[in-house]
């Protein structure tokens, strides 16, 4: 691993909101960066399909259609993944 990736995640462990302002900037000024580690991190299935589409600003069912399309897997949800999908709908309500 590069050295500024370790001194990232070690600044994210002494002070958090600096880390979230550099992923912010990273967020807005490079998508495309933003998207494959969104990506990355649910193919490491560090993160759900939901949790992927929250963070790239789009439905679960938009981003299950562009997988698709780009030939990316789709793991199907778990119980607790559908339970936390219907509570998050009834919040929205």
């Amino acid at each position: 691993m590069r050295w500024e990736f370790e001194q990232l995640c070690k600044l994210s462990e002494e002070q958090p909101a600096l880390a979230d302002k550099t992923v912010q900037v990273l967020q807005q000024h490079q998508p495309d960066v933003w998207q494959r580690l969104v990506i990355r991190a649910y193919l490491d299935q560090q993160i759900s399909l939901s949790k992927a589409a929250e963070l790239l600003g789009m439905t679960r069912l938009e981003l299950q259609r562009h997988f698709l399309q780009q030939g990316i897997p789709v793991w199907m949800l778990s119980r607790d993944e559908v339970q936390a999908e219907v509570e998050t709908l009834r919040q929205g309500q």
